[in-house]
């Protein structure tokens, strides 16, 4: 990888030449994988604890609220000091969780109280890690390598979590129990740790002159005075609230209950979503991205968004497996060039601040979106529900596009030209 020649016959491979995003990416990933034995492992727990969705609900709200609550906070906080230790500390914190879940649950003693409490802390400590993640990649990368760093990251995730990590979860359960699982995500954690001490210290990227709430405030005010992240970032509020809770809540339901499908079948669809995320972030990571690149963003989010729709359409579980790789697909392009966007226009003083109001922003409806899902599909119907969310979310995302001031960011050929305030 040294070999510049080597690096770009394989530009996705271009960032992993620098050793600090070498190691942060190595940590990451391995942890990213826990992550995917986590998702199996917290659902067995819950319903070998209650039996009720009632109950899995809670700890899913138990979990996100704290990390929306705090994300704002993570934002200025990786403004202000060095991002390498907010992310340290966000990755102990949730490392010491899952030790004490783990050593609940292999001594036959964990109850649901205690687990809530658990994914409320991991929750809270998770709204540190993202902002600092965004803004940290810009200052071990090259500008010019962004997109391969971005790449990198969206073609791990589905490799790890929704790929490997599930399945590795379903085998660990099966044989070693919850404990055991909620013990090897803490080890991944370690490793996540033993990277980020790895990495050389870095100075915060400016002084903390004034008070939290005003380094806050001049990240909403830079946020308000450009409407290319505004719009995006309400966009995204809505998509989700339309479309988000109704995929996630009425797709196991279409193929047990409309289709007669299997866990089996549930797991080759969304094994296909993850599958279709991988090939598009190599694709994305060796091609690059178009000149016009906020034009790309937001069709490959009307796309993704509009492919839901297929869920509603579909008649088999190969169709839903086609659905669900378009959803992934394109929602993959989109967020490669939309990080890559942020991490070359927002200064880099900012850029914490700036992606944790879009984390805020963007995910603030979700549990609306979940809580409306049931009701409007036992009123109108399972796939009316669908195809409706799918189509209604896709013309919300294209409309956004049009706001003024949005696609004038298009006009520079290369977005590493595009200046402040645009």
């Amino acid at each position: 990888m040294d070999d510049a020649g080597r690096a770009r016959r394989v530009r996705l491979l271009t960032p992993l030449a620098h050793r600090d995003f070498r190691i942060l990416w190595i940590g990451m990933s391995i942890s990213l994988l826990g992550d995917g034995v986590l998702l199996v492992a917290l659902a067995w727990q819950v319903y070998s604890l209650s039996g009720s969705p009632a109950a899995m609900s809670a700890v899913g709200v138990a979990r996100a609220v704290p990390q929306v609550a705090l994300v704002l906070l993570g934002g200025v906080v990786s403004d202000r000091f060095d991002r390498r230790r907010t992310m340290l500390i966000s990755d102990i914190v949730r490392m010491v969780c899952l030790m004490a879940l783990a050593t609940l649950a292999l001594g036959g003693t964990l109850e649901l109280w205690q687990l809530i409490i658990a994914v409320m802390v991991y929750g809270g400590a998770a709204g540190f890690y993202p902002p600092a993640y965004d803004a940290i990649v810009p200052t071990l990368v090259l500008k010019s390598e962004l997109v391969e760093a971005n790449a990198l990251d969206q073609f791990v995730r589905p490799a790890a979590v929704q790929i490997g990590g599930t399945a590795l979860g379903g085998v660990l359960v099966a044989g070693i129990g919850t404990g055991g699982a909620f013990a090897f995500d803490a080890v991944t954690f370690m490793v996540s740790v033993f990277c980020l001490l790895c990495i050389r210290p870095m100075p915060p990227p400016e002084q903390a002159a004034g008070s939290v709430w005003a380094d806050l405030l001049k990240g909403l005010v830079y946020v308000r005075a450009n409407s290319w992240l505004w719009a995006t970032y309400v966009s995204a509020t809505f998509a989700y609230l339309l479309f988000l809770g109704p995929a996630e809540v009425l797709l196991p339901y279409l193929i047990k209950n409309e289709l007669g499908g299997s866990a089996g079948d549930l797991g080759l669809v969304l094994t296909c979503g993850g599958l279709s995320s991988v090939l598009v972030a190599l694709a994305v990571g060796q091609l690059g991205m178009p000149s016009r690149f906020m034009t790309f963003i937001y069709v490959s989010w009307t796309l993704a968004t509009l492919a839901v729709a297929g869920y509603g359409l579909s008649q088999g579980s190969w169709q839903l497996a086609a659905a669900c790789a378009a959803v992934n697909g394109f929602e993959t392009a989109g967020l490669i060039a939309w990080a890559t966007a942020k991490q070359r226009l927002v200064p880099g003083a900012l850029l914490g601040r700036v992606s944790s109001v879009e984390w805020f922003v963007s995910i603030s409806l979700l549990p609306l979106s979940y809580a409306l899902a049931a009701p409007v599909a036992s009123a109108v119907g399972v796939r009316p529900t669908l195809i409706g969310a799918g189509v209604l979310g896709a013309v919300v995302t294209l409309v956004f596009l049009y706001v003024p001031g949005v696609r004038s960011v298009d006009r520079d050929s290369d977005p590493r030209s595009a200046k402040e305030g645009t």
